[in-house]
């Protein structure tokens, strides 16, 4: 099965090719067959190469499929490499992919680029399946710049809306600074190691000392581009206008795929990481900042897909947070049960604007329970899974990585608490407003309020069995049980191992768990106390806000700062080039040429008076000179 990897992003793309070159000419319901069934073969490949690669005593194949660089001291093969690290992201992309393309053949059925659509979304799949199979560091560039061509594509789906296209715009130049981070490091790699290829570069990075320069230069250039693909700060602020896009746009890139490159990238890389403790640090503190700054922000928003816009910025802080102390294993074990549910919140969400007639704004829901039963029971299910209620997928993942956090240092430990609490609040306040209390829309989405269908709501229910069950496969000892998924990916990360030690006692993991529970428990009735028993309402970006309040609601004012300091001094550069430089002295050669010419023309032609006594004379007189010349 192992060799039949290639099949894995093949049929994304035979999909892409047959939905773009001929969606217009096939019926819908063909269009999202093909399309649904491109990602469902890839997901029953991935599936197959688990299971062979989990028996196998060998858990690391390199697959060349042709030769396709070659240029001088640099060759590089087509090739893939199937581990257990790429295996299960294999099995995240194509597995939540497949649930999203499902739940969108429902929710765009009305849409008229209903073929244009699932041909970018099996487009986005393949170059992600690329980027998480390529051997080496180019081909995992190709698949970064796919994704980021594809979010680009996704985000300005209905690109008869300025303010859409705008998003889309901003998404694609804010991850063009991130990558020219991404392509330095891939440049620097070469010159230090002579090669791209993974296994030769971890082989050789062995041998260099802790806190190389050059090591750590590579690091920090490498993190400069999982910054812009992850949306950490300082380049986050495209995701939240990510939203611009069909919701399952938003499900596919906040859960399973474009935002979880960054963590695949450092974690693959971790060796190199490793080796570096002032890149790891800076690696933890950004997702540190990043997890408690997002979670503010979501605190105050009002729109339903902003605020699992913000969730998800945070929580790729908490995985960042998880990398920069070390803890690979629970990065990825985040980004799994991540991947559950936030799809799960943002396909539920998809199902409430459906029901409400594209109403996105919670302060003008209420109620939804009686009327949506499947998409309130869940939403609720994805919203305990994220806050971290005792047994649910994402208490396991967040309570691993906050373990060692703690570890490595309090100060960490306590930033990733707070950015619990406010999670927990923000997502009750969230479910409460929508779900809870009377509705608060007009008659006419009353009347038309409905259950989403079947294509909508299997895929909730899927993803909420994996929202809940999702943890199991790492089960801490402390608790009887046994971390399946840390066994799986040890051959990944066993040259860091040096960095993961863990020595807490069962004591002390019992106490963070409790506190952990206790902050969560606080959390939920202080956002029943304020929305469900006062009846509390948000309150209307008109109104007089508090200075705290207007500070996280306005975003902290980062988008305008970025305006003020960035945008607007560069528009002012521009248009002086434009005035200086492009008109008067490109165009002012250009045209000053083409008045010469006139000029010029307009003597010579004089000379064409018309009389033939002329014309002989001057051709006698240019006979003689050309004798003469030809005498000297």
């Amino acid at each position: 099965m192992i060799k039949l990897v290639w099949l894995i992003p093949l049929l994304p793309l035979i999909g892409f090719l047959i939905t773009g070159l001929f969606g217009k000419k096939l019926s819908k319901g063909l269009v999202g067959t093909v399309a649904c069934g491109a990602i469902l073969g890839a997901f029953a490949v991935s599936l197959g190469i688990f299971i062979e690669l989990n028996g196998s005593a060998q858990k690391s194949f390199t697959l060349d499929l042709f030769p396709w660089i070659s240029a001088g001291k640099l060759s590089v093969p087509f090739s893939f490499l199937v581990d257990p690290l790429s295996s299960l992201f294999l099995l995240i992309i194509t597995g939540i992919g497949f649930l999203i393309h499902v739940y969108s053949t429902a929710y765009m059925s009305h849409d008229e680029g209903f073929s244009r659509f699932f041909a970018y979304l099996n487009l986005f799949v393949f170059f992600m399946l690329l980027l998480v199979l390529g051997s080496n560091y180019l081909i995992m560039f190709v698949g970064w710049e796919g994704v980021g061509l594809c979010s680009y594509l996704l985000i300005g789906f209905w690109f008869k809306n300025t303010a859409y296209n705008n998003a889309a715009k901003k998404a694609f130049i804010m991850n063009r600074i991130g990558d020219l981070g991404f392509i330095l490091g891939i440049i620097l790699i070469f010159v230090t190691f002579g090669s791209i290829a993974y296994g030769d570069v971890f082989a050789m990075a062995k041998s260099f000392a802790s806190d190389n320069t050059v090591i750590t230069t590579i690091t920090l250039l490498l993190f400069v581009g999982a910054i812009g693909k992850s949306a950490q700060l300082p380049l986050y602020t495209w995701l939240p206008d990510a939203m611009a896009g069909p919701t399952p746009v938003s499900a596919l890139i906040h859960a399973a795929t474009m935002v979880t490159a960054g963590i695949y990238m450092i974690a693959r890389s971790n060796i190199l990481f490793t080796l570096s403790p002032l890149t790891m640090e800076v690696v933890a503190v950004i997702g540190a900042c990043t997890l408690l700054f997002a979670a503010s922000i979501g605190l105050a928003q009002n729109d339903i897909k902003k605020v699992l816009a913000y969730s998800t910025v945070s929580q790729l802080g908490y995985m960042f947070l998880a990398l920069g102390v070390g803890a690979y294993t629970g990065a990825v074990f985040h980004v799994m049960t991540h991947a559950f549910f936030k799809a799960l919140l943002f396909l539920g969400a998809g199902s409430v604007i459906h029901a409400m007639s594209n109403e996105q704004d919670i302060r003008f829901m209420g109620g939804l329970k009686k009327h949506l039963p499947v998409t309130h029971i869940t939403f609720l299910l994805g919203t305990l899974a994220i806050v971290g209620f005792p047994g649910f997928s994402g208490f396991f993942s967040k309570d691993e990585i906050l373990a060692h956090a703690f570890e490595h240092n309090k100060l960490l430990w306590f930033i990733g608490i707070c950015g619990a609490a406010m999670t927990t609040f923000y997502m009750f306040r969230l479910y409460f407003l929508t779900f809870k209390g009377e509705f608060r829309g007009t008659k006419d989405q009353l009347h038309h309020l409905h259950e989403s269908p079947k294509p909508m709501t299997l895929p909730l229910v899927l993803l909420a069995v994996l929202s809940v069950a999702g943890g199991l496969v790492g089960i801490p000892e402390v608790l009887g049980g046994t971390h399946f998924l840390d066994e799986y990916l040890k051959p990944v990360f066993e040259d860091s191992s040096f960095r993961i030690i863990h020595h807490m006692s069962h004591e002390t993991e019992y106490l963070l768990m409790g506190i952990a529970v206790a902050v969560m428990a606080a959390s939920i009735y202080y956002a029943y106390k304020v929305y469900v028993k006062n009846n509390t309402l948000p309150t209307d970006e008109t109104e007089e806000l508090k200075p705290l309040h207007k500070l996280v609601y306005k975003k902290y004012w980062v988008d305008e700062l970025y305006d003020i300091a960035i945008t607007q001094p560069l528009n002012f550069i521009s248009s002086g080039l434009h005035k200086v430089v492009d008109n008067q002295i490109v165009d002012g050669i250009v045209n000053s040429v083409g008045i010469a010419v006139n000029w010029t023309s307009s003597k010579v032609r004089l000379v064409q008076t018309g009389n033939i006594g002329v014309y002989i004379f001057i051709m006698v007189i240019s006979v003689v000179v050309i004798l003469f010349a030809r005498m000297i």
